[in-house]
């Protein structure tokens, strides 16, 4: 088929991959990894897409999850990935955390399950102050804990916008985290990923922000399972690491450097939290099987291809990866359409999603290679690209 390239151009591709199955590991892994999922919309029952609640299709949604835990992936539910606050409010999050948590309770291999709570049930101009953040988590982590979900503590809009300080952080956060039943996941969320995050902790620097969180992770150690770094510098994560208190895991959400930083460096490691682990799942599978017998060189051989991938689908601006994510899942036929809540689909163009599709056939992951080529060629002749 004819794809067009970065160049303004129409280039010749074929097929080349031998696609990966899907299965389970045959050996326990020895790096936790919970893939960040999204949401399948249901676009027969949706109505103005824009406005209310999106309509879900729980069936697909569902057993999208189930493959990966069917593949020995943990699963991080209703993160970013799923559009929270970018098509999907609260009330559908909540729902679909239900959903998850009794799925997950039936399915054979008892996945682990961590679960966003944030503040986006409240519109970020009436959180005025720390004490209405504070509740607006508060909120969101008694409905997660009630359905039997750990809970991830996701960076919020609202301490950047009232201008927060390491101290209101501390505060609340030291707070929040005492308030859980279990230990909790922190979650630093670099500004590529959201700009409104820019400043997040109330440091003046990224250093003091280091210290700031530190601190609130040597208080708080016994209640802390660990901390979601995603500011794609695999060096400040490799000190970071370094410097946790022992029990303490650093999960990566560094879509461009995971390799590397879940292999570690011989002293230290990182455990993932990655939204790409859902779109590479067979990939991401099989090499953390590989690794935990010890075999680094098939880990780099089955996640070296992987990368380019997740370099481009997360490419800036970053915060549309999510269209990618649902574009393979649609390719391979973890659903029926490329539709989107929101309509977001429409965020990236035709040109990154041909690129998504030559890299994953070079990565090993168009699973079924007739469905993905009938439904690239419907989408370029959506876009007026015939042959």
């Amino acid at each position: 088929m004819k794809l067009p390239t970065y160049a303004g151009t129409l280039e010749d591709y074929v097929l080349q991959g031998a696609p990966l199955t899907p299965r389970a590991p045959s050996v326990p892994l020895t790096r936790t990894a919970f893939a960040a999922a999204h949401v399948v919309s249901d676009p027969l029952a949706d109505r103005d897409p824009w406005q209310g609640r999106p309509a879900i299709d729980w069936d697909a949604t569902l057993q999208f999850r189930e493959s990966l835990w069917d593949q020995g992936l943990g699963l991080a539910e209703a993160m970013d990935t799923a559009q929270r606050g970018m098509g999907v409010d609260w009330e559908t999050a909540k729902e679909l955390i239900e959903r998850t948590m009794r799925a997950a309770k039936a399915h054979s291999a008892r996945p682990r399950v961590a679960c966003g709570a944030g503040t986006d049930h409240i519109p970020l101009k009436d959180l005025t102050d720390p004490v209405r953040i504070k509740a607006a988590y508060s909120e969101q982590m008694e409905a997660i804990e009630a359905a039997g979900g750990q809970l991830i503590l996701m960076a919020t809009r609202g301490f950047p916008a009232i201008g927060a300080g390491p101290e209101t952080y501390a505060r609340v956060y030291d707070d929040l985290i005492g308030q859980a039943s279990q230990p909790v996941i922190l979650h630093w969320l670099g500004d590529m990923f959201d700009p409104t995050l820019k400043g997040y902790w109330g440091g003046a620097s990224v250093d003091e922000a280091n210290q700031i969180v530190l601190d609130l992770i040597a208080r708080n150690a016994a209640k802390i399972d660990g901390i979601k770094i995603s500011l794609l510098d695999q060096s400040h994560e490799e000190v970071f690491r370094a410097q946790l208190p022992v029990g303490v895991r650093l999960y990566t959400g560094d879509d461009f450097n995971y390799a590397p930083l879940i292999e570690g460096d011989g002293t230290h490691y990182s455990h993932a939290l990655l939204g790409i682990f859902a779109a590479i799942a067979p990939a991401a599978s099989q090499a953390l099987e590989a690794l935990a017998k010890g075999d680094v060189d098939t880990y780099h051989a089955l996640l070296a291809p992987t990368v380019p991938l997740s370099r481009e689908i997360f490419k800036a601006p970053t915060q549309y990866y999510k269209a990618g994510i649902a574009f393979l899942a649609w390719l391979n036929g973890a659903q029926a359409h490329f539709i989107m809540p929101a309509g977001f689909q429409s965020s990236r163009e035709i040109t990154h999603f041909a690129e998504v599709f030559r890299l994953a056939d070079q990565a090993r992951l168009l699973t079924n290679p007739d469905l993905a080529t009938q439904r690239m060629s419907h989408l370029l002749a959506l876009h007026g690209i015939e042959g």
